[in-house]
């Protein structure tokens, strides 16, 4: 039996179950917390230490284990149908760290690759981008139903302001992008690809930092891409796509909508999808998959971009 510490990570506590000893605990989520978390441990290391992603509150957490302990990040869903398989209805913090020490042992888990320090700040760089994105969507639909001088006048104020800190805040994203010649030379690569901007680029990278080491079918797995085929005995159901990383997919819509047009590869390919008769989201869900298979290609090759010769 692999020696598995579970922890349900909540804002104010870790509870934490260690299969060896079988026994729980229950520690502050806070460095001091987290102190008297690492004495419990002890100088024996687990096998594994399974947890969950919970928004802000498992950050800490991990900035403070990341190297120092084989942590394995698993998907919420997964984990409570885990949990449901083995018959386990109750759902309580106690119980939620054994089901995730038992997972690790029973899906045969493997521990993550520690994420640098620079993609955590990439990745709060790209948050902030996108909170002030939303922010100028939010004012400028507010500006359209305003009529009073006055509120216009501010509405427009604090637009100008979100604009000017947006134009800050890409720089700084480059600035950090392009502190690595590897980042770099990746950014420029997907910079060539006809639709891929700088802001997209930017965001692959980050949102995608395995990218150039991946498989073709691993890339469009990862950016939820991938149809998963719906067949049982005689019946064949349509397959559709599902999973994977959000926020990645969705970087990739608005490039695969100009690829479809400008870039004469993939334009070529969405025509003669539209010309057999499939629907327009099936084929623009096939561009963007081609786009980051593309770009995984392409940074894997060490190469920009170039037309295929007629």
């Amino acid at each position: 039996m692999k020696d598995n510490i579970g922890i349900d990570v909540s804002k104010t506590h870790l509870d934490v179950y260690r299969t060896s000893i079988d026994a729980h605990a229950r520690f502050e989520n806070t460095p001091a917390g987290f102190r008297a978390l690492n004495r419990w441990i002890g100088t024996d290391l687990p096998d594994l230490v399974v947890y969950e992603p919970t928004g802000p509150y498992h950050a800490d957490f991990e900035r403070a284990f990341a190297g120092r302990l084989p942590l394995v990040k698993v998907n919420p869903l997964q984990a409570r149908r885990f949990a449901q398989a083995r018959g386990t209805r109750a759902k309580t913090d106690a119980v939620d760290a054994r089901m995730l020490a038992c997972m690790g042992a029973a899906l045969d888990l493997m521990p993550d690759r520690p994420a640098e320090q620079y993609q955590r700040e990439l990745k709060e760089l790209q948050i902030a981008r996108m909170a002030l994105v939303k922010d100028r969507t939010r004012l400028l639909n507010r500006l359209k139903t305003q009529s009073l001088a006055f509120t216009r006048r501010q509405t427009k104020a604090r637009i100008s302001q979100v604009e000017r800190q947006l134009t800050v805040l890409e720089e700084e994203l480059r600035t950090c992008l392009r502190s690595c010649p590897r980042r770099a030379r990746a950014f420029d690569i997907l910079h060539s690809i006809p639709g891929v901007g700088k802001v997209t680029a930017a965001a692959i990278l980050i949102e995608c930092p395995e990218i150039g080491t991946l498989t073709r079918k691993q890339a469009a797995s990862l950016a939820g891409l991938a149809p998963m085929a719906r067949q049982s005995g005689q019946w064949r159901g349509k397959a559709f796509i599902q999973g994977g990383r959000k926020f990645l997919r969705d970087t990739l819509y608005m490039p695969a909508l100009v690829a479809a047009r400008f870039n004469p590869d993939l334009a070529q390919k969405y025509q003669g999808m539209i010309a057999a008769g499939k629907p327009g989201k099936v084929a623009l869900t096939a561009i963007m998959r081609k786009l980051i298979e593309l770009a995984n290609a392409l940074i894997k090759d060490d190469r920009k971009w170039s037309p295929k010769p007629p």
